[in-house]
């Protein structure tokens, strides 16, 4: 029955389509547009009708008809292409077989990187399993070609098997999602579900409705610099200021000293010289007021910074990025509770936690698409440790089917 995941999986990770935060195309590379092409193809060839890529969002689309007479909710499932900012090129896959759940596992010739479970525990959880890890070259981009390759192989096994029932189940792979701009003109409309999924969590069992929300802060502060030996009471130091408006913050609200639903402000960069400066923070809460708060507590600093001098010295251009679909799917827990009792049915127990980050659901449940998220095995994303289990993404799609089972009654 998934003969033939391991195979897709490892074709689409052996693609590069790792997306670029500074250009101004929609997707932001070429090389998604090219992988979108070849999933638009193989969409095809499963049998899946109203197969189209959408040129204004960069999204790929089908659609498995319903096999049955009653009226049931259609169900979205919707995986992203490109993978995040750490080389993905000539990403070449290694595939451990029964892994004996405690050995270290090297990864490149010379033996610089290796998985081992004293650094990464969650190995020991994978004894007997086959992991997919990379060659410490590059990252794995089981994040989210795993869940492309399950929902893929999902779709294979209902037109493979007619005697499941199904309702109408529609699929879609996009763009741009580790950029955080991918679900910015996600075409609700013409994917017309009534609910959907994404299939982008980590490991077995997640299930999460419940985000960060999120804002951007970029921080420009104008200088005055002169020479340093007749600096007194003249120079105006960028960097100063820009350590200045870092100290100002609370210290233990960062991410490497919180957890939970905890939130953070975190400094992604700060350069420049003593002329200008120029720095970029990320603001995230779970709850909606606290969030606000943080945003407000930005504001002040600036304002206190700028009260110092006779013009405006520091410029904050701050923006939100997303918001906690919890306050969306909470309205109606069924589609959480569906997928609850599909891992259920199929034996695997349910991790329902809040996610220290965000997905394109965050954003596509406040278009009006209640869109929770579920796991899609990838473990150490995002960087040269990524690994994934097969028998994890074997039972995400399982998952997929079973839901579509359990929907259609």
């Amino acid at each position: 029955m998934y003969e033939n995941l391991l195979a897709r999986f490892l074709r689409y990770v052996k693609t590069e389509t790792r997306s670029n935060p500074e250009s101004e195309t929609i997707p932001s590379t070429q090389s998604q547009v090219d992988f979108a092409d070849s999933l638009k193809q193989e969409l095809i060839e499963l049998g899946l009708e109203n197969v189209h890529y959408d040129n204004n969002n960069g999204y790929v689309s089908g659609t498995l008809a319903s096999n049955i007479e009653k009226k049931v909710p259609s169900i979205g499932f919707i995986s992203h292409m490109d993978t995040a900012d750490f080389n993905a090129e000539n990403v070449a896959p290694q595939v451990i077989e029964n892994y004996d759940g405690i050995s270290e596992i090297q990864l490149d010739e010379k033996g610089e990187y290796s998985l081992n479970p004293n650094d990464f525990p969650s190995l020991n959880k994978y004894q007997g399993e086959t992991l997919i890890t990379t060659d410490g070259s590059t990252l794995l981009g089981a994040d989210d070609k795993a869940g492309i390759a399950e929902i893929m192989t999902a779709m294979e096994i209902l037109k493979a098997n007619p005697d499941i029932s199904h309702g109408e189940i529609k699929v879609a792979f996009g763009p741009d999602e580790e950029i955080g701009t991918g679900a910015d003109k996600f075409d609700i409309e013409d994917f017309d579900v009534d609910f959907a999924y994404t299939m982008d969590g980590g490991p077995l069992g997640e299930l999460e409705y419940e985000t960060f929300n999120a804002a951007q802060a970029e921080i420009t502060i104008k200088g005055k610099n002169v020479h340093p030996g007749t600096a007194k009471n003249m120079m105006i130091n960028a960097l100063q200021l820009g350590i200045d408006f870092q100290n100002q913050l609370p210290e233990d609200e960062v991410p490497e000293k919180t957890s939970g639903r905890e939130g953070f402000f975190h400094l992604m960069n700060l350069s420049g010289s003593p002329e200008e400066a120029k720095m970029s923070y990320i603001i995230r809460d779970h709850d909606h007021q606290k969030f606000e708060a943080r945003k407000q507590k930005i504001s002040a600093i600036q304002t206190n910074l700028n009260e110092a001098f006779d013009q405006k010295r520091v410029f904050v251009d701050m923006y939100d990025q997303y918001y906690n679909m919890r306050e969306i799917i909470e309205k109606d827990m069924s589609i959480v509770e569906l997928a609850k009792n599909a891992m259920l049915d199929l034996a695997i127990d349910p991790i329902i936690e809040p996610v220290r980050g965000g997905t394109d659901g965050s954003k596509i449940s406040y278009m009006g698409l209640p869109t929770p998220n579920i796991f899609a095995g990838a473990e150490n994303m995002h960087g040269r440790f990524e690994y994934v289990s097969l028998q994890t993404m074997e039972k995400a799609a399982a998952l997929i089917v079973k839901i579509a089972e359990l929907n259609a009654g």
